[in-house]
């Protein structure tokens, strides 16, 4: 009997080591592709020598090589230059679509939830308007109101992006409100926006910045999807969204056009939502 739970011990260990192991490479490896889109980001000469507007009419449609890891374009461009140039316009949207969803719905949600009653009502109305609507339907309404662009694409993503936010925002702070330390404020002589801003917001902070990661990804691919519809930078400035565009009517002679952007993009992505699960399992979401 101790022989037979001994090796059961061993056996649930050896699967306890291999789980974790490969929770662990999957994280060192989100991590290295979260570091290289920032560096592409900020320092993109520092991947690629060539030029990503400026090609050479005798490469058109290489293939990938060692000198053209992602292959040519039909005007010569070396691909993979104008994915790394690229990635700037698409995490600048992304961060600010994201950023203008947070703030704009963190601050509805948790004042629904402090002050309850009719503003509670009118906030998650609201919400619930723009969560009937899909985010990007409603990003491609804005962005075909006022224009393409980087920012006008980031603002309609931002938009859409504010009803989740809001939808935590509002359940943390009613769970917030309820707690002890919250009535002792209140009796104490606190004001409202007291109490929001000094017990309620940074109490309900884990599980907002959780979700942080989880409408990153899904604002890149709303990016990502806009400019393949031709929403995002104006040609010859590349995007990754435009980048997929461009090569689409090209996949029979020059499948990596598409494809190795594409990947890319997918890549990212996984990358920003390994990096939710790690905060949704920090605050035990």
């Amino acid at each position: 009997m101790t022989t037979t739970l001994t090796g059961t011990t061993r056996q649930r260990a050896s699967h306890d080591r291999i789980r974790f192991s490969s929770i662990g490479f999957a994280t060192t490896l989100a991590a290295l592709v979260l570091l290289t889109v920032a560096l592409w980001t900020l320092f993109p000469s520092w991947f690629t020598s060539h030029d990503p507007l400026i090609g050479d009419g005798a490469q058109k449609f290489l293939p990938p090589s060692l000198e053209h890891w992602f292959g040519t374009d039909r005007a010569g461009r070396d691909t993979f230059a104008r994915v790394v140039h690229g990635t700037r316009n698409t995490v600048y949207g992304a961060v600010i679509g994201t950023s203008l969803g947070l703030i704009v719905g963190t601050v509805l949600g948790v004042t629904a939830g402090v002050l309850r009653g009719a503003v509670d009502a009118v906030v998650m109305r609201l919400v619930d308007v723009l969560l009937a609507l899909p985010g990007f339907l409603l990003a491609l309404c804005i962005v075909a109101a006022f224009g393409p662009g980087t920012t006008h694409v980031a603002i309609g993503v931002g938009i859409a992006a504010v009803a989740p936010f809001a939808r935590v925002a509002r359940g943390e702070a009613l769970r917030v409100v309820q707690l002890d330390y919250v009535d002792a404020a209140r009796v104490s002589g606190a004001t409202s926006a007291a109490v929001l801003f000094r017990h309620v917001l940074p109490n309900s902070a884990g599980p907002i910045v959780a979700l942080i990661p989880t409408e990153l990804g899904a604002t890149i691919l709303n990016i990502a999807g806009l400019g393949f519809l031709g929403y995002g930078a104006p040609p010859p400035t590349p995007e990754w969204g435009t980048l997929l565009s461009e090569g689409r009517d090209y996949l029979a002679n020059a499948w990596w056009l598409t494809t190795l952007p594409g990947v890319v993009v997918l890549i990212a992505v996984l990358a920003v939502a390994r990096a939710g699960q790690l905060l949704q399992h920090r605050f035990r979401i």
